[in-house]
């Protein structure tokens, strides 16, 4: 159990650089002092475990998915796995605390994985992750990381694991149903339809290099790439393909994003056949090319300065 949750109270931002070296089916120990450079800005990272972490004192600044936001006392901190993930500025003092699981453990544990409300709320977390919660929220927060703790921590029993399993499915009702001052979440179905969405889903974001044919998908799936589209458009207004390519071009712009990477190169880690044929993938969906992409952000990286 140790290796799949751990309970993590910080006085720094360090844990954008310690989840680095994140190892699936493993949580890494993250008990920093407040004495980093609070203006050090480190490198993006993908996340590839749940993150639930909570302010308690002092401010922050992230970014995440590629845009800025800011933490603030009481603000709920949740990423998804493929999160991308970078810490820009931290106070001297901040401090915060929460729990992180393995994106394996996340799966078996979240007992609405396969409801459509649970795609609502992710869909809202990935534009919206930092949460404010109210002062009687925040302290129902903190008493679930002290059960956890304590359950974590304490002398192991038969059931000790049954337990934290049934504290982590409880937090997860509390969350939804704090998520509903958010976003209106449909009620939980747990039929064919959703179970098969999801499943995509969770191959679709698990997948790198993605592939971009649904055929792909609906192969490994075990059904028609029709039929599973039309799975998508039901359980969530978007075709297969446009959830592919929504997807794929996090991963393009997280490249794009790495000046270390060039453009060719990109273009082979993410499987396209030629480096014309990536050019106009970009710009259909971004609207402008990967070259004038990297001009623009060192364009906006500058003003910044």
């Amino acid at each position: 159990m140790e290796k799949e949750i751990e309970l993590i109270r910080m006085s720094s931002i360090e844990i954008m650089e310690k989840v680095a070296a994140y190892k699936d089916e493993e949580i890494i120990r993250m008990n920093q002092t407040s004495e980093q450079n609070g203006n050090k800005s480190t490198s993006m990272i993908r996340a590839g475990f749940f993150l639930a972490i909570l302010c308690q004192k002092g401010t922050a600044s992230l970014s995440i998915n590629n845009q800025s936001y800011d933490i603030r006392p009481n603000d709920l901190l949740i990423c998804h796995p493929q999160t991308l993930l970078k810490h820009e500025t931290v106070d001297k003092d901040f401090i915060c605390y929460g729990f992180c699981l393995s994106s394996e453990y996340a799966k078996r544990i979240f007992v609405m994985s396969s409801s459509t409300s649970n795609w609502c709320s992710r869909l809202y977390l990935e534009q919206h992750p930092i949460l404010s919660l109210n002062e009687e929220e925040s302290q129902l927060f903190y008493q679930y990381y002290n059960l956890l703790y304590s359950k974590l921590t304490g002398a192991p029993h038969r059931h000790q694991k049954e337990l934290i399993n049934a504290l982590l499915q409880a937090f997860i009702y509390e969350f939804q149903d704090a998520m509903e001052k958010y976003i209106q979440l449909p009620p939980t179905n747990f039929n064919s339809s959703s179970n098969l969405f999801n499943a995509f889903i969770e191959l679709l974001v698990a997948s790198y290099p993605k592939e971009r044919a649904v055929s792909y998908y609906a192969s490994r799936l075990f059904v028609t790439p029709k039929y599973l589209s039309a799975i998508c458009k039901e359980n969530s207004g978007e075709t297969a393909s446009d959830l592919i390519t929504s997807y794929v071009m996090k991963d393009v712009e997280y490249l794009l994003r790495r000046p270390e990477k060039s453009i060719k190169e990109i273009a082979n880690e993410l499987n396209f056949a030629t480096l014309s044929f990536f050019g106009k993938y970009v710009k259909r969906n971004l609207g402008i090319s990967p070259k004038e992409y990297r001009e623009k952000l060192s364009q906006q990286n500058e003003e910044a300065q």
